[in-house]
């Protein structure tokens, strides 16, 4: 029976999320050219821009075809082309916007991006479970959730999930190219060290070959002369 209420809970949940996207979609689906770049070069952009979902303004359950029609009309509506007077910001904003489309399109980023929004639901709503238990054993009154807040804590704690792998993602990336450079440095050294050793080969055989030649020709002159005595 628990489990049963968890489930809706969480289902409620996902409900209320998706309300709020269509909310947002409506409310901002007038935006000017200059509204959407601001929206999309807002302090912080960097990380609200992780979302794809936000940064298109559609319902994660969006079929496809319409999110490409969507896609299509925001990135007219940001095209540097069409916002000469605010070029630079106008093409972070188109790139902003292309990346997004371009996660969504791909089957297994749509499904990290739904794996992310639900594992923030999830979060939220274990949260307020807990803190729900804690006030019952601390014999306060449960008050209900205001609807605006629980919106606002499961925006907030989708942004963080969204930055957390990202920052994850460079970690991992400047790991990667860290060890990419220490191998590339290993095989130079090793090339280097290789080069000096047939340098030194080389050498040591060049070396070898006079002394053979002095030793024969001392010889030969020492053979020399004792003929030349005996004579």
């Amino acid at each position: 029976m628990a489990e049963s209420t968890s489930t809706d809970n969480v289902e409620e949940a996902f409900s209320n999320f998706y309300t709020e996207v269509k909310e947002i979609e409506k409310r901002d689906a007038c935006l000017t050219s200059k509204e959407q770049i601001d929206r999309l070069t807002r302090p912080g952009s960097t990380y609200f821009n992780l979302n794809p979902f936000d940064v298109l303004q559609i319902d994660p359950d969006m079929p496809m075809p319409e999110v490409k029609k969507k896609y299509r009309q925001m990135s007219i509506l940001v095209h540097p082309d069409k916002n000469q007077q605010d070029k630079e910001r106008a093409q972070i904003s188109f790139e902003a916007v292309n990346r997004a489309y371009k996660t969504l399109e791909n089957e297994e980023g749509y499904k990290r991006c739904r794996e992310i929004i639900d594992e923030a639901i999830s979060r939220v709503e274990e949260m307020t479970k807990q803190k729900r238990k804690q006030l019952k054993k601390e014999g306060k009154p449960i008050v209900d959730d205001d609807i605006n807040k629980h919106k606002h804590a499961v925006y907030v704690q989708t942004c963080k999930l969204f930055a957390d792998l990202e920052r994850l993602r460079q970690e991992k990336e400047a790991k990667e190219m860290h060890e990419r450079k220490r191998k590339a440095e290993e095989e130079i050294l090793d090339a280097e060290k290789r080069k000096v050793e047939a340098e030194w080969q080389k050498n040591y055989e060049e070396s070898r070959k006079e002394r053979v030649n002095s030793w024969r020709n001392w010889k030969a002159g020492g053979k020399k002369a004792k003929d030349e005595v005996f004579e």
